[in-house]
């Protein structure tokens, strides 16, 4: 969601401060705003919108060494410049970007505020005026900034700089991700190493309620009782190459069009000498004395997780609950006896996920992190990681890490398996190519589109077996970049309540993939079309009849989902390109979503 940057050093700080904000601007904001320092003091720059906007108010003539700048995604307050960070205390002396949420913010304001007349909505403000709060009880800014941070409930990333402070900018984390970045004769702050990629590839990850004092020529990590903490940075594994959209309009575009790779580079990676499938044995041995596999997820993540129920079910015979993150944390279920938890996740940041981590952590719970970002926070805290080996995902809409979800789940779990009915490595291949066959003929989805979304408000998306979970994908996909009303359902359910809603001309997507369920998922799509619903038939070959509407290449029917998603992600892109939204940017989305 928000991205923080910071930098201190010799460089003049404005155009590093941009440019880092602008490689954030994939993860979702409303807003942007970068502060900097010099001798005449704090200068503060922000805007509603878009970092195009903020940079027509910053002011060229201020030159300033020290600056933290932030993109902002709504969680109290309106968006509004007002609302927007950075935010400063009453004096002005102290100025603040804060990545999280504070559940006790009211309370402390009360307590310790009374008399401060609040300038914004947010909970952020209320951190920056109480370290200037103990600051002029006589506490000096880092016992200020140490205390204020031990009164805080919930989540935070934070940097601080003082007015009367030119050397430091001041670090904290909980639960929200940050990391130093280390240069020469410089440092950094950023929510994302891709942000400060451009200066530095050696960060120093941090720890939940450290406090770090960034200068120059130094970082010093602490403990907030003080306690010193040596930590070594590491080389960020990222290409900033891979981060450029090149020639095409949209990065969901690039992203789509990577998937064939992404599949056969995932195939090279867990490829042992031999040249069989295979994971880490470490792994393999905690998933086999596992008495049940519950996964956790959200999203999109979350339905690439009702696949993998499939695979560990039917190729290892392992029981799997699936779950979504942000319920299980609070509605826990009766657990088996010996649980492995597999936490699902994109960017590694999602923070719905993490509590669930450090709940079933504290329980003493084993956890696999299936995550696209090494070094993510669930990677790290986490006993075990299986990488997606993406590439950087930059659209907001998943496409190209939900194919690597599904890719990994299927090796693991065939990994797991005594033995296999069929060659997994010969199939995903085939599922590959099957992939860039879809992917050649992309102009024949904007003609779906015409044909069945142009005017509508709404759409349905029906399958059966794994189809349903890829319906479900599918209209998640459809309703974050066209804001077109979509539901995925599974085919026999309709009949149970929701084909009361099919009135003339109502789009209904039925994927047909599974031979066992084809004839029913077909009868089904009789049963709404006689209700007057406007029916298109994805179907694979094999399972093809005339009239269908599209036909996708034939693959093994446990990796159906890696080619039926496609389809449906390029009818989703230009249902949104033709009605005119922001594509890799839909409204109210973040790609990380590092809130609760």
């Amino acid at each position: 969601m928000c991205g923080i940057v910071g930098y201190i050093g010799l460089s003049d700080v404005k155009e590093i401060l941009l440019k880092g904000l602008e490689k954030l601007e994939y993860r979702g904001y409303d807003s942007a705003g970068i502060a900097v320092r010099n001798d005449a003091g704090i200068h503060v720059f922000k805007e509603k919108g878009r970092i195009a906007d903020l940079r027509q108010v910053v002011d060229s003539n201020v030159e300033a060494t020290t600056g933290i700048g932030h993109t902002r995604w709504a969680t109290h307050g309106v968006p509004n410049y007002t609302n927007s960070h950075p935010h400063q205390s009453a004096s002005k002396r102290f100025t603040i970007v804060h990545n999280g949420v504070i559940e006790n913010y009211h309370l402390l304001q009360d307590q310790f505020l009374p008399n401060i007349t609040m300038q914004s909505d947010t909970d952020t403000e209320v951190i920056v005026q109480l370290v200037e709060h103990f600051s002029n009880e006589g506490m000096t800014t880092e016992t200020a900034f140490c205390h204020t941070l031990s009164l805080l409930e919930g989540s935070y990333a934070i940097g601080l700089i003082d007015a009367e402070n030119e050397d430091t900018i001041f670090v904290a984390k909980n639960k929200s991700p940050l990391l130093v970045g280390v240069g020469e004769g410089f440092n950094v702050i950023a929510s994302d190493a891709m942000a400060m990629l451009n200066e530095t590839n050696q960060f120093i990850e941090l720890h939940d309620q450290e406090v770090v004092l960034v200068k120059a020529n130094e970082v010093q990590i602490k403990k907030i009782d003080g306690t010193l903490i040596e930590r070594a940075p590491y080389k960020a594994e990222l290409d900033l190459s891979d981060i450029d959209k090149g020639t095409y309009p949209h990065y969901m575009l690039k992203e789509m069009d990577e998937q064939p790779a992404v599949v056969r580079r995932i195939m090279q990676q867990y490829e042992n000498e031999a040249g069989d499938l295979t994971i880490d044995p470490t792994i393999l041995q905690a998933i086999k004395e596992a008495d049940r596999l519950y996964i956790i997820a959200a999203g999109t993540s979350y339905h690439a997780g009702l696949i993998g129920k499939q695979y560990f079910e039917k190729m290892a015979q392992i029981p799997v609950e699936v779950h979504i993150s942000s319920e299980f944390g609070y509605n826990m279920p009766l657990l088996s006896k010996k649980p492995l938890f597999v936490f699902i996740s994109q960017s590694g940041e999602t923070a719905d996920s993490r509590q669930v981590l450090v709940k079933v952590k504290e329980m003493g719970h084993k956890a696999l992190t299936i995550t696209n970002v090494p070094g993510s926070t669930l990677s790290r805290e986490a006993d075990y990681t299986l990488l997606l080996h993406a590439g950087p995902e930059i659209a907001v809409a998943s496409t190209k890490a939900y194919v690597a979800q599904v890719a990994v789940l299927a090796i693991t779990a065939a990994a797991v398996a005594d033995q296999l009915t069929f060659d997994l490595k010969k199939e995903l291949g085939i599922a590959a190519n099957a992939i860039q066959s879809i992917i050649d003929r992309k102009e024949e989805f904007a003609t779906v589109v015409e044909k069945f979304l142009a005017t509508t408000r709404n759409a349905f998306f029906i399958g059966r077996g794994m189809d349903y979970f890829v319906s479900m994908e599918a209209a998640l996909k459809l309703k974050e970049i066209s804001y077109i009303q979509a539901e995925g359902f599974a085919g026999g359910e309709l009949k149970h309540g929701t084909i009361a809603l099919i009135e003339d001309g109502t789009p209904v997507i039925a994927l047909a993939t599974q031979k066992e369920v084809a004839l029913n998922l077909r009868g089904n799509v009789k049963e709404v079309a006689a209700r007057g619903a406007h029916t298109c038939i994805i179907a694979m070959e094999g399972m093809d009849e005339a009239g269908d509407t599209l036909t996708i290449p034939h693959v093994h029917p446990l990796l159906a989902p890696l080619a039926a998603v496609v389809p449906v992600q390029l009818i989703s892109y230009y249902a949104a390109l033709y009605r005119g939204c922001d594509v890799d940017k839909p409204r109210n989305l973040a790609k990380s979503v590092t809130v609760e």
